[in-house]
């Protein structure tokens, strides 16, 4: 009888290939050769050239977490496929990324999750108080490599004086508060990106004198848990026709997005990227600039950029403002050198609005968010926690627990 172990190593290089990132779990367990193989797969040279060719992560569309994969070299199909196990049964509205390492944040605000793909791990973390919708998270690492969380839960309006903020520690599965008096302030809608274990948010400085508020890079450092001294962006401060984003190039490079509309309705989108950045200082250097007829909105919150062929992908939707409209597609929009622009639809937005009391459903739509750093695979285990009991009916009934 032919054993697994007895395959050609080209036939099996072959049919790891085929396999999805989030399923070479049951492959490592197969036997101890195709966990060899697997993790070649993953951290080996052919793992490193097809990251060069393809961007490889994770998208959350419609309240799920879903896998993405990008061809660089052809950007008109991309395939974007629903994860499954536990995370396809939660309805998800954030998804942060860090050293192969995912947190999302559950729709009812009740949980948080980490999960690890390639391992197939997840950990439920519950919160100390209750979580709330205007919350900001990140999720980071400090100089010995213990993954943490923060929250941002007070109020950053520049009305006020106390910021309250709390770190999970994975190590000690813990909560600590810490509270500042900070003269800056980070939107509810602010999402941090993580470089090297270390989180970084636009904020703004609160300069009343002047009655104008710059903008700003704020980092967090995970090892002395506070924020570090404001390091400054590439372009002058936001006003009301302009716009910023940030994301993350691997895990070497910070990139932001800068958006201001000129007359005629065009566009100038400019990105920069980042040459040196420490917790103590930036520089910067500028990767692309356009002006075209295209539409990036203000609420399109992520995007990630192809260095060999200069382009940037942000994600959004459709002309969602438009009354008139009855369908509305979530897109991923390519902006290039000299003007160009192209749109690619990723799938209809459904209207996720719930029936009120009067009989009417309103327009409700959950617009594509993407972790902008390219995925590698993570090796960090985590401590799987038990469902919750609220939880464990339903998981029961999907899976089949075996409790």
């Amino acid at each position: 009888m032919t054993r697994m172990s007895d395959l050609p190593r080209d036939l099996v290089e072959e049919i790891l290939s085929r396999v999805p990132m989030t399923s070479l779990m049951a492959i490592r367990s197969t036997c101890k050769e195709w966990n060899a193989l697997s993790k070649s797969r993953i951290f080996g040279k052919k793992a490193t050239a097809e990251r060069n060719q393809y961007f490889l992560g994770f998208i959350m569309m419609d309240y799920r977490v879903c896998s993405v994969k990008f061809d660089l070299q052809n950007l008109d199909d991309p395939s974007i496929k629903p994860v499954g196990g536990i995370l396809n049964q939660v309805e998800i509205t954030k998804v942060f990324h860090c050293d192969g390492l995912l947190l999302c944040v559950t729709k009812d605000n009740s949980r948080l999750v980490v999960w690890n793909p390639y391992l197939g791990q997840t950990r439920w973390i519950q919160p100390r108080i209750n979580f709330h919708r205007l919350d900001r998270y990140a999720l980071g690492y400090d100089k010995n490599r213990n993954h943490k969380i923060l929250r941002l839960f007070g109020d950053t309006d520049w009305r006020s004086q106390v910021l309250c903020y709390e770190i999970y520690n994975f190590s000690s599965n813990s909560w600590k508060v810490f509270y500042d008096t900070p003269d800056w302030d980070i939107a509810f809608c602010q999402r941090g990106v993580s470089l090297k274990g270390n989180t970084y948010f636009l904020a703004e400085m609160k300069i009343r004198d002047a009655g104008t508020r710059g903008e700003i890079l704020l980092p967090f450092d995970f090892t002395l848990e506070k924020f570090g001294p404001p390091l400054s962006l590439p372009f002058p401060s936001s006003g009301s026709d302009t716009f910023v984003s940030l994301s993350c190039v691997r895990d070497e490079q910070l990139a932001v997005l800068h958006g201001s509309w000129r007359k005629f309705r065009r566009q100038t989108v400019q990105i920069c990227v980042t040459n040196q950045i420490s917790l103590g200082s930036v520089s910067w250097s500028m990767f692309l600039s356009s002006t075209s007829s295209c539409s990036v909105s203000i609420l399109a919150g992520s995007f990630f950029i192809d260095e060999e062929k200069k382009v940037a992908v942000f994600f959004d939707l459709d002309n969602e403002f438009e009354r008139t409209k009855t369908r509305f597609n979530q897109t991923a929009n390519i902006i290039g050198q000299d003007g160009y622009f192209k749109s690619v639809n990723i799938g209809e937005a459904p209207n996720l609005g719930k029936r009120t009391s009067y009989g009417d459903i309103p327009r409700q739509f959950c617009r594509p968010l993407v972790c902008s750093s390219s995925y590698v695979p993570s090796l960090v285990h985590l401590q799987i926690n038990q469902p919750q009991p609220h939880v464990i009916k339903k998981e029961i009934d999907s899976y089949h627990l075996n409790l």
